[in-house]
Order: C-alpha cells, then structure tokens, then sequence
C-alpha cells in the first residue's frame, strides 16, 4: 500500500482557522457521541484537522473515542494515534485489536511506528508486525533493535537516496519512484555500491544540471552524519549547532541507514525540557496532572522528605544557638529573610550554570573565568542588599549593633550561596548525574542550611 494520500484533480488551498476547544463545544459533542450520532459528529469534525481533533479527543474515554475514530479515514486516524501522547494511547490502543492497529502502522512512517509497537505488550506488537506489508515490516523490525533514545532508534528508513554512478535523469527518476514513501524530504544522500554515504546533491543542482551527467561529478561531500549509537541529545546538539533540517545515520561500516529530521528532534527537546522541568521542581518521575494520586504522591513524596529532614538539621542547629537567641530575641526576626535570600541566590546562579551546561557555554567561557564572574556578581549583589536591609532596619527597627550583623550576615549568605550555586551543578554533572537537580529543592535545602550557618556564625563572633 502506498503511503501517498489521495488528491483530487483540482488542487484547493483551505484557509486554516484556529480551532478553540470551548466547553459548549464539548457539550454538543458528548450529546451527539452519547447518541451515537455519527452524521452530526462528522459533521462536527468536518472544519477540524487532525491534532484539533486530537485535542479534543482526550476530553473522553478510550472506547468513546474509538467510536468517533472509526467514523474517521484511515489517515486521520494514523495521524491521530501517532501525535497522542505516549500513556494517553498506552491505554488507547488497549481498545483495538491487532488487525485494526497493523492497518494504522502501514501508514506511518518507520520511526513512528516503532516507537508505538515498543509501547506495546510484546504479543500485540509481535502479531502486528507479522500483519504488516513487507517492505514496511522489514523496515520496523531493523528500528526495534535500537534503544529509543538514541539516533538507531530516532531515526526513519524512509530517505532518498542514489547512486553516484547514475546520471541526473537516473537519478530524477529514481526520486520520483522513492518519493512516493516519503513525506518530506530536503536532499538526496549519494551511496557508493555498498551503501556507503560519499556526501548530498541539492535538489536545484539536480533541475540544473545538465541530464547526462553523472551524480559523482556535482555532489557535495562536506556533510554531516551521526552514527546509530549518538544519544537522542547530542543528535539534537549536532543538529542545533549546524542549523539542519535533517541528517544522516550511519552504521558503524558508514553504510547509509536512516535519516532524523528536524520535527525529531523537536519532540526530543521537547521531553528532555519537561524532564528538566520536573527535576527542577522536586518530581522524581514523569507524571502529568491527571495521572492516579498514587502516582502522583509517590513522585512527589522523595523531595519532600528530603526537605523536612532540612527543616529538622535547620530547627536542630538553631538549637546550638539558643543561648544567642534567648539573650536577643530579635535574632529569630531575620531568620525567614536569611534563609529565602540565600535560596533564591543559590537558584538564580545554580539555574544560570545548568543553562550552560546545556548549551556548551561554560566550555566557550572557561570555568574559572565563570567563576571570577560569578564572585564579582555576587560581591556587589551582597552590597546593594546588605545596605537596602540595613537602611531599611535602621528605619523600622532602629539602628543598633544586631541591625549591622544582620546586614554582615546577609552579604556572607549571598557570597557563599552564590559559590555553592555554581559549584553544585558542575559537581553534579562531572558525576554523572543531571545538574537539573541542582536548581530544585536540593539547592533550596542546602541554601538554608548555609544561611543559618552563616547567620548564627556571625552573631556568635560578633555579638
């Protein structure tokens, strides 16, 4: 079956107007579903394209939603079930037999449909890939060998490629029959006889050129490629600092095996950004909202518990002070800005190191230069807010000795939260762990730690 969609004789460009998703919307629709009222639910989604629709379909249950795909064209629903979510169709594709699904993979593209089959039980993707048309089968199965987060298993088969024998007829021709498998593509690699990559030709210097040339003399061989066993990040790295569309994958014999496009790599960003983002705020796994409250709590819970243990040293080591705090009791006053002062510093620089990390910044700059940078930021941060609480408590409070502490205290907290900030993360990361955990709770516990450290160190030497 080809993957080519039908068109009409007559090319009609259709205005695309943003679909809003409004509840009045989704009231009429569950009428006509609950009614099963197939003409006016087609004619509801007759305006809407494939991802309006999609969105609209995680507002129901699996099996009402089954019920609206059905009425749907098999492409609809091939695009529908690739852009869902990964646990939405988890529990989505439980409703459809293999036959139904095999029907939906013929027509994606090889990456995608791997990627869904790896969601499966192991017997439901094995008797869909026995269901499969050939040539879409052997494709499938050379991807299920890849680990998904890496370019193997990023990577689709479909790709246009010739030989650097063919002249640009044979060449233009043979585009023309492997096109029909292929969505999008931005230029044509050039093999040798055993299939490895020599370079690219540009679709314009193929229309230009003269047909009985040969491909050999007009190709270019200054490309970049990425071998089956890159990380999916480091393929989005290669593919951000050379501004590409698509890129080339390559076996280990640099033998030609598949391409990455650029909407890959988007949606690999994409995860990692959300992954960073919940790491950053204390979650140890990938939850959404909607997720079970077991779920949820057992995601939550670990950052949590390591921030009471935080609060209980904190409670523990202003006990070591107690006599201070019992002679003054103002002390206890300054705590609470002490410690969101030295937490907020500690995330502002922490936060900044961990960006980058992530875009090669620190290697351009140099560490100790990022480090000189970071002390003589800090040094004025910690004046202007130790002369702000000390105008301000002279004001309030009245000027006294634990006023001119407090502000000595607090420049101390912003020099060493800053220092631990930078430090944290590139400790981390030399480790081996994600120095994303260093701009969540992690550095606020620590912070607050420090602070009290340095608040309660002060007044002990100099009151």
């Amino acid at each position: 079956m080809s993957k080519k969609k039908a068109q009409g004789t007559k090319s009609k460009v259709k205005e695309l107007i943003p679909f809003e998703l409004t509840k009045e919307f989704i009231e009429a629709f569950q009428e006509s579903l609950s009614a099963q009222n197939a003409a006016s639910i087609r004619k509801s989604l007759s305006d809407l394209n494939a991802a309006d629709i999609t969105s609209l379909l995680y507002e129901f249950s699996s099996e009402e939603s089954k019920y609206v795909m059905d009425l749907l064209d098999l492409e609809t629903r091939a695009e529908i079930i690739r852009d869902l979510d990964s646990d939405t169709r988890k529990a989505f594709l439980k409703v459809y037999q293999p036959s139904d699904l095999s029907a939906v993979v013929n027509l994606l593209d090889s990456d995608d449909a791997a990627d869904i089959l790896n969601e499966l039980p192991v017997k439901v993707s094995e008797e869909i890939i026995a269901l499969l048309e050939p040539d879409v089968r052997s494709s499938v199965i050379d991807l299920l060998r890849y680990d998904p987060n890496i370019a193997g298993g990023l990577m689709a088969k479909e790709l246009i490629k010739a030989s650097a024998n063919w002249t640009v007829v044979q060449c233009i021709d043979e585009i023309r029959k492997q096109a029909e498998n292929v969505t999008k593509f931005y230029t044509v690699y050039v093999v040798d006889e055993e299939n490895k990559l020599l370079g690219r030709v540009a679709l314009q210097k193929l229309i230009l050129t003269d047909s009985k040339t040969l491909v050999k003399e007009i190709y270019d061989e200054d490309m970049v490629a990425v071998e089956t066993y890159l990380s999916d990040t480091e393929v989005a790295e290669v593919m951000k600092k050379y501004d590409l569309e698509s890129i080339p994958v390559i076996n280990v014999q640099g033998q030609l095996v598949g391409r990455i496009t650029i909407d890959d790599v988007v949606d690999v960003i994409s995860e990692h950004a959300e992954e960073e983002r919940q790491i950053m705020s204390g979650i140890t796994e990938d939850v959404e909202e909607d997720d079970s409250v077991w779920r949820n709590t057992r995601a939550r819970l670990p950052w949590l518990l390591i921030g009471i243990v935080g609060g209980m040293l904190s409670a523990r080591f202003m006990g070591l002070f107690e006599a201070e705090i019992e002679r003054i009791a103002a002390i206890a006053f300054f705590i609470p800005l002490i410690q969101a002062t030295g937490g907020n510093v500690g995330i502002q620089s922490s936060s900044l190191v961990v960006q980058s990390l992530v875009a090669g910044g620190l290697v351009d700059e140099g560490f100790t230069t990022r480090l000189s940078k970071v002390l003589r930021v800090a040094l004025l941060n910690g004046i202007f807010l130790s002369l702000i609480v000390l105008i301000s408590s002279s004001i309030f409070f009245g000027y006294d000795r634990l006023t001119l502490v407090v502000a000595i205290a607090l420049f101390g907290v912003v020099i060493f939260a800053s220092v631990i900030g930078t430090l944290t993360p590139l400790v981390l990361d030399r480790l081996g762990f994600n120095p994303a955990l260093a701009s969540g709770p992690f550095i606020t516990t620590l912070n607050d730690l420090l602070g009290l450290a340095v608040y309660f160190l002060t007044i002990h030497i100099l009151m």
